[in-house]
Parts: structure tokens; C-alpha cells; sequence
């Protein structure tokens, strides 16, 4: 479909596109195999010699649908579903990585995806550097390794809405000829389209905005097509050297600019099964029809609310990069002209103490582990997921043990902040 369509246009329309006398609604292929006449044509799929479908595990046509839909607002070439967006950030680098190597990261990641990178793919002897991701261009080119492979952080970092500068980061990964893999869950596409600045590869939890009413845990990759495997072929032997699995199939000469993520599903969903369920990427697919009124719509209550906070005698402090004055407003004018998104951190007066009292004082925003959807809810980080650590423990890891995220919904903003309201009085 033609690339001139605008994102609105293209979240309805890409993906599915029904011929003559077909459903007009994307069907749900929910079947684990697929029928060919001939055992000649079942072995050319296994050879990666011919497209087509015969196991779920790798793939479906309602996933690559879907798949394809969030390619196009990408502004992609290939794209894949995962059974959720840790699975996304897990494939995106091992894709690329193995025993020996290392890669880069921003420390003001999701928590969970800190551990796995910082914990779980250390056990399988990939190292990862987590760098403060607002140093300077010098200072983070020294954590360069000749066996660095990747670069990782996320447009909008959760839960500290802190705003990456992504052009700084695709220069240093360029200028050591590695790939920038951006997490873009909070901004979607429809703010931000991080290829537009020097991105390779993004990645999506689809659990949070794209589905958008927390019902369907899921991730995506989409690959640019713009980074030159070949031309960096010693650092990358599992795209550019014979893959023994696939009799000696080298995927950057096979498929071109289609090889990053073609290996990523014949390869890692082969071995892990990672798999998004047909049924769940039908429902994503009903949210991503929505996306771009959700996103407007939280951005909108999302400025409403944390104005309103901002001018609070008992909010401590507020971080919302949409804020005039905030420390990210530049880089949010600059990456996210149309609004950031609908998630912000800020705290009450009073410490962990405080912020339990002005949370269960709540009476129409919940408290839940989930963000990015919907309903307006908030999490404190201190009391609920990062409850082991210290106070001292929770500021090495970038997180104020005051912080409360607040996740802002399409309700109406008159009375998210009337709720607000009372709940502070109460505080």
C-alpha cells in the first residue's frame, strides 16, 4: 500500500487487505498446521526456499497480518509478533548476539527488561553496559568494545518518562558500525517513528497502547531495512556466514534487506516458540484500528492531569516531558512534536508513607501493575514492583522511592482530576 498514507489511514487498512469475495475483517487462522498437496512443497517451505505457512509456532497469517500492519506505520520492511515485549527486546538481541559478545544500554529502561539484560542473557555469557543515556557523545563512546554488537534504550523510558536523544545514540552506533534497537512502547508510531532519526530496529510491548485495553499480553519487532549486514560481516556471523541448520543458508545474501527478521522467526521462534496466539493478534489488530484517537486523546488528558499536578502544594515534583520547563521538553518538541504520551511520574509530600495514603484514597483510578491502556491507573514502584530494595537501591536503579507512575486513560480529565483532587486533600 502506498507509503504517502498517513498513519490513521494505514492503521485500518494495512496488513489485511481482503481480495475479491474474502472477509473484509481480518480472520482468526487458528490452526496449529497448514495442508499442502505435495511432500515437495512442504520441503521447500522447510528449506526457507518458498513463502507459506505450516506450523503456528513460527508462523500464522493472522499474526504476519498484524505483524505487517505495524510494519507499515513504522515505515519498516519486515516484521514479527512475539508473545510479549519481553520476548520482543530477548529476540531483537540475541538475533544479533551470542556467547562472547556485548551490547549497550540506557539505564533508565523498564525494570524488567533491565534484569534480562542485566541478569538472565548475562547467564548465557552476553554482557551488557547500562550507561546514563544523558551523557555526552564522548563520554559514552569509551563503552565501545571491539565486541560491542548492538545499541538499546526506549524512546519514552518507563517509569521515569525520560526522553532519548535518538539521533546522539544512532550517530555512536553507526560510527562503530552497530545497530540502534529503540524500545518505542510508550510513544507508538503514531508519535514517534524512531526511523525517521537513524533507528535500525524497534521494538513494541502491543500489551500496553497498541492494544490499549489490557486485554492481550504481546510484542513486535519491525526491522528498517537500513543497516548494511554484510558491510559489518565479522561482527554479525549469524547473518553473513552459513547457517548449518538451514544447509548453509547465509540469510544476508538469501534475503536481503528481509534477512534480519526472517532469521529471528526461522530461527529463534523455531527454537524458543515465542509465539503470539492467532486469537490475541486479532484483538491487537481491533486496537491498533483506534491507536492514533487513543493517543490523542491521552496526550490531551495526560497535559490536563499533569498540569494540574505541577500546580499541587502537595506534589513534590512532576515529570512529564510535555511540561513546559520539564528537563526533556526539547528532546520531546524536538522527537514528539504531537504529544508524548499519557504516562508520568510525580510525587506526593510525605515519602512511601504519603504516596500509599494518596493512592488508597483513590476512588476512580486503580491501582494495577499494568500501564499504557485505557482506564487511568498508577503504580508505586517502592510498594509494589521494586519492593525488595532499598531506598538507596531504588536511586542506584534510577527510580526516586517517592516516584509514583501514573498512567493517564481516555476518561475525561475533569474527573481523573477531581479524583486527584480529593485524594491529595486526604494526603
Amino acid at each position: 500500500m502506498a507509503e504517502s498514507r498517513h498513519i490513521e489511514t494505514q492503521c485500518i487498512h494495512e496488513g489485511w487487505q481482503p481480495r475479491n469475495g474474502e472477509p473484509r475483517q481480518l480472520p482468526i487462522y487458528q490452526s496449529t498446521t497448514f495442508k499442502y498437496d505435495s511432500s515437495e512443497e512442504m520441503g521447500r517451505l522447510f528449506d526457507l526456499e518458498a513463502a507459506g505457512y505450516f506450523y503456528t509456532r513460527l508462523q500464522n497469517p493472522t499474526n504476519d497480518a498484524v505483524a505487517a500492519k505495524i510494519t507499515a506505520m513504522e515505515g519498516g520492511v519486515a516484521g514479527m509478533l512475539t508473545a510479549s515485549g519481553q520476548a520482543a527486546n530477548f529476540f531483537a538481541l540475541f538475533n544479533i548476539c551470542e556467547a562472547g559478545d556485548h551490547f549497550i544500554a540506557s539505564s533508565a529502561i523498564y525494570g524488567g527488561t533491565y534484569n534480562l539484560f542485566g541478569v538472565t542473557m548475562k547467564k548465557m555469557g552476553i554482557d551488557c553496559t547500562f550507561v546514563d543515556q544523558n551523557l555526552s557523545e564522548a563520554e559514552l563512546d569509551q563503552y565501545f568494545r571491539s565486541n560491542t554488537k548492538a545499541v538499546f534504550g526506549e524512546t519514552i523510558t518507563n517509569p521515569t518518562v525520560s526522553v532519548l536523544d535518538l539521533e546522539k545514540f544512532a550517530r555512536l552506533a553507526h560510527r562503530h558500525g552497530v545497530p540502534l534497537i529503540i524500545d518505542n512502547t510508550f510513544a507508538t508510531p503514531v508519535n514517534c517513528r524512531p526511523f525517521e532519526w537513524g533507528t535500525d530496529i524497534v521494538t513494541h510491548s502491543t500489551t500496553k497502547y497498541m492494544d490499549g485495553h489490557g486485554v492481550t499480553v504481546g510484542g513486535c519487532i519491525v526491522d528498517s531495512g537500513n543497516f548494511d549486514w554484510l558491510a559489518h560481516k565479522d561482527k554479525f556471523p549469524g547473518l553473513t556466514q552459513p547457517d548449518p541448520s538451514y544447509h548453509g543458508l547465509v540469510y544476508a545474501e538469501a534475503f536481503g534487506k528481509g534477512a534480519y527478521i526472517t532469521k529471528a522467526t526461522a530461527q529463534l521462534m523455531r527454537d524458543f516458540g515465542s509465539t503470539q496466539s492467532p486469537q490475541n493478534a486479532f484483538y491487537l489488530n481491533l486496537g491498533l484500528e483506534s491507536l492514533p484517537l487513543r493517543m490523542q486523546r491521552h496526550c490531551q488528558n495526560g497535559q490536563a492531569v499533569a498540569t494540574f499536578l505541577s500546580q499541587q502544594e502537595q506534589v513534590a515534583w512532576i515529570d512529564y516531558p510535555d511540561l513546559p520547563g520539564d528537563r526533556y521538553h526539547a528532546l520531546a518538541q524536538k522527537y514528539l512534536p504531537h504529544g508524548s504520551c499519557g504516562v508520568m511520574a510525580f510525587a506526593v509530600k510525605g515519602g512511601r508513607e504519603a504516596a500509599i495514603r494518596f493512592m488508597d484514597s483513590l476512588k476512580l483510578i486503580t491501582i494495577v501493575t499494568h500501564v499504557a491502556d485505557s482506564k487511568t491507573c498508577l503504580l508505586h514502584p517502592a510498594s509494589h514492583t521494586h519492593r525488595q530494595l532499598t531506598d538507596e537501591q531504588l536511586r542506584e536503579s534510577g527510580i526516586a522511592p517517592d516516584l509514583i507512575r501514573l498512567s493517564v486513560g481516555v476518561e475525561n480529565s475533569e474527573d481523573l482530576i477531581a479524583d486527584l483532587r480529593q485524594a491529595l486533600a486526604a494526603v
